[in-house]
C-alpha cells in the first residue's frame, strides 16, 4: 500500500512539474512576442538613444577624473550606430561623407549621419580626429538575441526566455565611456595604441599555442580572482605575487615566444585598461552621493540608476574564470581589468605611469607587489 501511495505521489509530482514547465514555456514564448523592437525609422536616433548618449557624456565629464586623470576635460566626439546608419556628434563640420540629419538636433546642436555597412565598437578616425564608436542599446540587445537563437535547436529557440538577455542601459552607457578611453589612448599614447593594434595580427598564431595552456591559465586566473577578493592589501599583494609567478611559469613551461607574450601584454594594456575604465566609472556612479543621472533617463525602463554594478561585477569575474581554455580576446579584456583594479589598491599613482612607452599592467603589478613586500 505504501509503495503504491508513494508511486502515486511521485507521479502527481512529475505531472505537476511537467505542467509547470509547459506553463513557463508558454509564458516565455508569449513574452518573446513582446520583446523590445527597434525603431521603425533608422535614419535618426530615438529620444532614448539620445538620452543614453547624453548620460554617457554627462557621466564621463562628471566622474571621469575619478577614473583617469584628465579624462573628464577631454572633448571626445562620439559615433552611435544602428544596422543602417552611423550618427556623429561633437564635430561641427565633419568630412563630406557625413550629412546633417534633417529636422533633428541633439542637445540643441546639429548631428550627422552616414550609411555604414561596417560599423565597429572602438575608436574610429573621422578626418584628422578620432571618435568613440558604439552601437545603440537596441542594436546590442538584438545582436545578443540573434547570437543565442543561432545556437539553439528550433523547439528551444521558440521558448527560450530572451528577455533575460536584455542588458541594463548602464551597460551601453559605460561602454560608450570604454570606447571614449580608446580616444584618450590615441591622443596620449598614439604609438602604443598602434603597436597594440598590430599585435592583433598574431591572434591565429596565439590561439593555436593556447590549446596547450588551458590548465595553466585556469590556475593563473583563479589566483587573480582570489587577489581581487582578498580582505587585506597584504593578502591581495601575496596572491598577486602568486599570479605573476604562475604567469611566468606558464610562459616558460609552454615555451611561449616573445611575440606571443607581447600579444598578451598589448591586449591587456589596450582593452584591459578600457574595460577597467568602463567598470570603474559604473562603480563610481553607484557610490557617488553627489552624482545624479540626467532626468531624461526616467523614461528608460532598462536604466537602474547604476544600482546594478555589483551584479555586473560578479558577472564579469565569473566570465573571467570561464575564459581559461576558451578562445577569444575577451580573456585579456578581463585579466587586464582585474590587474588595473588591483593596482588601485596596491599602487596609488599607477595611472601616471600606465601610458608610458614599454610599461605594461603586469610590470606595474610587479612593482606594486615589491612595494608591499619591501615598503
Amino acid at each position: 500500500m505504501r509503495s503504491r501511495k508513494f508511486r502515486r505521489i511521485v507521479l502527481f509530482a512529475l505531472l505537476g512539474l511537467a505542467g509547470l514547465c509547459l506553463v513557463l514555456a508558454g509564458m516565455s514564448a508569449l513574452s518573446n512576442q513582446f520583446l523590445p523592437k527597434g525603431p521603425e525609422l533608422l535614419d535618426q536616433l530615438t529620444d532614448l538613444d539620445k538620452a543614453r548618449l547624453a548620460e554617457a557624456r554627462h557621466l564621463r565629464t562628471s566622474l571621469g577624473d575619478r577614473v583617469w586623470p584628465g579624462f573628464a576635460q577631454m572633448e571626445i566626439p562620439i559615433v552611435i550606430w544602428n544596422q543602417e546608419y552611423a550618427f556623429l556628434f561633437g564635430i561641427p563640420n565633419p568630412i563630406a561623407e557625413w550629412e546633417r540629419v534633417p529636422d533633428d538636433l541633439f542637445e540643441g546642436q546639429a548631428y550627422f549621419r552616414k550609411s555604414d555597412n561596417d560599423p565597429q565598437n572602438f575608436a574610429v578616425p573621422i578626418g584628422t580626429e578620432w571618435a568613440a564608436s558604439m552601437a545603440t542599446k537596441t542594436e546590442t540587445d538584438a545582436f545578443l538575441i540573434r547570437t543565442f537563437r543561432d545556437f539553439l535547436p528550433p523547439v528551444i529557440e521558440q521558448i527560450f526566455p530572451y528577455r533575460f538577455l536584455i542588458q541594463p542601459s548602464e551597460a551601453q552607457i559605460a561602454a560608450v565611456v570604454h570606447e571614449s578611453f580608446h580616444v584618450l589612448q590615441t591622443r596620449l599614447a598614439p604609438g602604443r595604441l598602434e603597436a597594440a593594434e598590430k599585435a592583433h595580427r598574431l591572434g591565429e598564431r596565439y590561439w593555436t599555442a593556447d590549446v596547450e595552456m588551458g590548465a595553466d591559465w585556469e590556475t593563473e586566473i583563479d589566483l587573480l580572482a582570489q587577489a581581487l577578493d582578498a580582505s587585506s592589501s597584504s593578502d591581495a599583494a601575496s596572491l598577486s605575487a602568486q599570479f605573476l609567478a604562475e604567469r611566468d611559469l606558464r610562459r616558460q613551461r609552454n615555451n611561449l615566444p616573445a611575440a606571443l607574450v607581447d600579444y598578451e601584454r598589448q591586449l591587456e594594456w589596450e582593452e584591459g585598461l578600457a574595460k577597467y575604465v568602463e567598470m570603474e566609472i559604473w562603480r563610481q556612479a553607484s557610490l557617488a552621493r553627489d552624482y545624479r543621472p540626467l532626468p531624461e533617463l526616467e523614461a528608460d525602463g532598462d536604466f537602474k540608476e547604476y544600482r546594478s554594478f555589483q551584479q555586473r561585477w560578479r558577472q564579469e569575474i565569473s566570465q573571467m574564470k570561464r575564459q581559461a581554455g576558451q578562445e577569444g580576446e575577451t580573456r585579456f579584456y578581463l585579466t587586464g581589468m582585474a590587474q588595473a583594479t588591483l593596482l588601485d589598491r596596491l599602487l596609488p599613482g599607477w595611472k601616471e605611469l600606465a601610458l608610458a612607452e614599454g610599461v605594461f599592467l603586469e610590470d606595474l603589478l610587479r612593482e606594486a607587489v615589491s612595494a608591499q613586500v619591501n615598503p
